[in-house]
This record gives structure tokens, C-alpha cells and sequence, in this order.
């Protein structure tokens, strides 16, 4: 395991990647990180790997200008800054989930907000943000693969707890990693219930309130659903 990577939350964060392989939120790309317990300016998030491979070994400590504790650490991801500005711009995150899961690409290419179409989905009774990279880079190849471009996306997902991006994914926050996990597959769940929905009429979604209470309810419940998602991993080969 890397350099100052607690045990346990490198575990923790390993098994991360995988429940969203297993769910199809990630394939070969995408990534998840979670803020480092004792010291809000370091973060922790897998070198260059695919996130159905990752093991605690894999497991990187980050400042939050995107460079590594250890200078003999692997590749990094190019996409870091995503996490390393969203850290930087909101202490109340502790984990972000950056994915391309696909029933969420229309609706960040349509600037169509996700809103919350039943109660497993009440974190997002804002709406999701809209992140819109030519506004702050003109044309790229889509990546936030700088500081500049992961503080314009910082900007965008404001008080949010997710940012849509067009023409390449979304990303989702939350105050603890399992919690980010959690709203990463029903932001996916969501957007395949109101692609469907929007087909048959205008659809009735959560109202402020309904949403606030409904997503409290489901952050006591977020542990049982984690303890399916690991047993559903089956054997794994986490050896540290």
C-alpha cells in the first residue's frame, strides 16, 4: 500500500472500485477517491488502473495540487484535478465518484438536469449542475486534466452533489466514500427511470422537501446496501 494510505480505507477504497465496476457505472475508466482522515489537504485515489483491478496496493496518497506523497508512486490518473479541485473548493466533501456511465450522458449533452424520480434518489432534489468545458477551455479532448479545468468544474458542481459534463460523464460527491458510492449508481438509476418516464409524460418528481427526507432516511440505511454490493464481488484477490 502507498505512502501514508491507511490500512482499512485503502481496503475500503479498493472494494470502492470494484462495486462500481460490478454495477457498470465504471469500465475501464472512471474513478473513485475518498479524502484522507487526518489531514483534509491529502487525498487518496488508485494510480493509472482500471477500477475492476484495483487492489490496496494500488491505493495513492494526493496533495491537493494533484501531486503525489511518494515520488516513486505509479502513473496517475490524467483526470486527478477532478478530485484533488472539488477537495480544495468544499470541506464538506470527503468522496467523489468521476464516471461515464451511459444512461447520464443525454442528459448532460441536452443540458437536461437529473432530478429525483423516487425516494432512493433524494440526494438529488437540487437538480444535478451542468459543466460545460468549452466555457472554460474552448476545445479540448473533454478531459479536466489541469487545475484550471478542475476548479472550472469545481465551480460548476457549487453546493451540488452532482455535475453532469457534457459530451463525457458526470461526476457525484459525498461526505464519506460509501455514501458517494451509493449516490453514483442511483444517479445512474435514476437517469435510465427518467429517460423511460419522460417517454410516457411530464414525470411528478420529489419536491424539495420529500427529497430532503428521503435522502436522510437512505444515509442510515447506506451500510446494508454496501454489505450486498461486497458480497456480490464474491472471492476477491485484495492482498495489500
Amino acid at each position: 500500500m502507498g505512502m501514508n494510505v491507511p490500512e482499512q480505507l485503502g481496503r475500503e477504497l479498493a472494494l470502492a472500485n470494484r462495486i462500481l465496476y460490478d454495477h457498470q457505472i465504471v469500465d475501464g475508466l472512471g474513478h473513485v477517491s475518498v479524502r484522507h482522515p487526518d489531514d483534509p489537504e491529502l487525498f487518496l485515489l488508485s494510480a493509472n488502473r482500471a477500477p475492476g483491478l484495483v487492489r490496496p496496493a494500488d491505493i495513492v496518497c494526493y496533495r491537493l495540487d494533484g501531486s503525489s506523497l511518494d515520488p516513486q508512486a505509479p502513473r496517475p490518473y490524467l483526470e486527478r484535478f477532478i478530485h484533488s479541485e472539488i477537495y480544495r473548493a468544499r470541506s464538506d466533501v470527503h468522496a467523489v465518484v468521476h464516471s461515464h456511465s451511459m444512461s447520464v450522458i443525454p442528459f448532460a449533452c441536452t443540458r437536461t438536469p437529473l432530478r429525483p424520480m423516487f425516494h432512493m434518489a433524494g440526494f438529488l432534489g437540487q437538480g444535478s449542475a451542468h459543466f460545460e468545458i468549452r466555457e472554460a477551455g474552448g476545445d479540448t479532448d473533454m478531459l479536466v486534466s489541469s487545475p484550471y479545468l478542475g476548479q472550472a468544474l469545481a465551480r460548476s458542481l457549487g453546493s451540488h452533489s452532482c455535475v453532469l459534463m457534457r459530451g463525457h460523464g458526470s461526476t457525484v460527491v459525498g461526505t464519506h466514500l460509501r455514501q458517494a458510492v451509493y449516490r453514483a449508481i442511483y444517479a445512474e438509476v435514476n437517469a435510465k427511470l427518467q429517460l423511460s418516464t419522460q417517454a410516457l409524460g411530464e414525470p411528478a418528481y420529489l419536491n424539495l422537501e420529500e427529497a430532503r427526507l428521503s435522502s436522510e432516511t437512505n444515509d442510515g440505511q447506506i451500510s446494508r446496501s454496501w454489505d450486498l454490493w461486497v458480497g456480490r464481488l464474491g472471492e476477491l484477490d485484495l492482498a495489500a
